[in-house]
């Protein structure tokens, strides 16, 4: 991910991650991490598929 596809405001967490020095991580706090972040992404595709769910079943709901 490159910088300029983060979120603009300084204290993004999201840019903090991205910028944060792994060097110092040994290979078990980098398994960790791995397994935190595959733990949000997969919270965050929950929450998409509800929110287009959510919008699909609005829409239909006001096409009747």
């Amino acid at each position: 991910m490159e910088p300029d596809d983060l979120p603009l405001r300084a204290n993004d967490l999201l840019r903090q991650l991205v910028a944060q020095d792994l060097d110092p991580l040994s290979v078990a706090e980098l398994e960790v991490r791995v397994a935190a972040l595959e733990g949000e992404i997969a919270r965050v595709r929950r929450r998409i598929e509800h929110a287009v769910n959510h919008r699909a079943s609005a829409d239909a709901l006001f096409r009747r």
